[in-house]
C-alpha cells in the first residue's frame, strides 16, 4: 500500500484535434430531479449512438444549444444507465441547463480528463472529502465503492456544506450509511432546528476513523477548502502519493486546445482533472500559478 498511487489516465482525454473534437452529440433529457434550491441532477439519454464510456472522475462538456457550453463532472456510475450531470445554478449557462425540461436537448462532449482511480484502494480505507457541489464528482466513486464493498476496509465520507439545505443527495446518504459507509456531515452555518456539526470540513478530519498507512483519500470541493483538507490530511499521516485531488479550474474547451486551464505545464482538461497531491504540492504554492 506504500508508494506513489497513480490516477486513472483515461483513454478518453488527451489533446485531440479530429474533426468531430469540437461536435457535441444530441442528448435527450429523460430526468431533472432538484437537490436543492439551487442544484439539478440531469439523467440523459443518447438520440443515437453509444452510451458515453467514461471512468469515475471525468466530465463532460454539456451544452444548452443557443446558449453554451461548460464542463461538468459525470456524477453517475459507469454502466447501463443514464448518463447523470449534477449542475449548480451560477450562470448563463448552468441556468439553461438546470431548467432543462424532461423531453429537451442538450449536447455532450466527452467524457475528457482523467478518473479517480479508486481501485488502488482496494484491501485498504478510503476517505471521500467533499464540499458543497464537490460531492458530486465524488458520487460515482461511492457508487463503485459500494458495489464492490467487500473489496475495501473503511469507507469514510465527510461532507462540508454552507447550510442544512445544501445538502446533496439527501436519500443517497442515508442508503449509503445504511451500506457501511461512515458518513461525517458538517455545516457551515445553521439555523436552530440542526443538531449536526457546525463549522469547517477540515475540522472533521483529525477525528475521522481511517488508517492512514492503508488510505487513499479523494477530496473535491473549494479550491481554499482543498488546500487545508489536503494538509489536514498530511498531519494525520497520509503521503502526498495517497491524496488525490480533483481540479476543476477555467476549463473551456475540453481539450487543451485553447490554454484557459493550463496550470504550468499542465493542461487541467487533458492531465486532470484529478491530480495527485504530489504532482499539484510544487504548483500550488506559486504566485500567478
Amino acid at each position: 500500500m506504500s508508494g506513489r498511487a497513480e490516477v486513472v489516465r483515461a483513454p478518453a482525454s488527451g489533446r485531440g484535434t479530429a474533426p468531430d473534437a469540437m461536435l457535441p452529440r444530441p442528448f435527450r433529457v429523460i430526468g431533472n430531479h432538484r437537490e436543492t434550491r439551487d442544484t439539478v441532477t440531469l439523467s440523459l439519454q443518447p438520440v443515437a449512438g453509444p452510451r458515453v464510456d467514461f471512468v469515475p472522475g471525468q466530465f463532460t462538456m454539456l451544452s444548452a444549444f443557443g446558449v453554451g457550453e461548460v464542463p461538468i463532472s459525470i456524477s453517475s456510475a459507469p454502466g447501463s444507465g443514464p448518463l447523470q450531470h449534477t449542475v449548480r445554478d451560477v450562470g448563463g449557462v448552468t441556468h439553461a441547463l438546470v431548467g432543462a425540461a424532461e423531453g429537451s436537448m442538450l449536447g455532450v462532449r466527452g467524457a475528457y480528463g482523467t478518473g479517480w482511480g479508486v481501485g488502488d484502494g482496494r484491501g485498504g480505507d478510503v476517505v471521500v472529502v467533499a464540499g458543497g457541489i464537490g460531492l458530486a464528482p465524488l458520487r460515482p466513486v461511492l457508487l463503485e465503492v459500494l458495489a464492490d464493498r467487500r473489496a475495501y476496509r473503511r469507507v469514510v465520507l465527510l461532507y462540508g456544506t454552507r447550510t442544512p439545505e445544501d445538502l446533496l443527495f439527501g436519500a443517497e446518504l442515508e442508503r449509503w450509511r445504511e451500506a457501511g459507509v461512515e458518513i461525517e456531515v458538517i455545516v457551515d452555518y445553521a439555523p436552530p432546528s440542526w443538531h449536526g456539526r457546525v463549522g469547517l470540513v477540515t475540522k472533521l478530519v483529525p477525528r475521522a476513523g481511517f488508517d492512514p498507512s492503508t488510505a487513499l483519500a479523494l477530496v473535491c470541493g473549494p479550491e481554499v477548502m482543498m488546500r487545508y483538507v489536503v494538509q489536514a490530511l498530511r498531519d494525520r499521516g497520509l503521503p502526498p502519493g495517497r491524496i488525490r485531488i480533483s481540479m476543476e479550474r477555467n476549463m473551456v474547451c475540453g481539450i487543451g486546445l485553447c490554454g484557459h486551464c493550463q496550470l504550468r505545464e499542465h493542461f487541467v482538461c487533458c492531465d486532470g482533472p484529478v491530480f495527485g497531491d504530489d504532482e499539484l504540492e510544487p504548483l500550488l504554492g506559486l504566485r500567478e500559478v
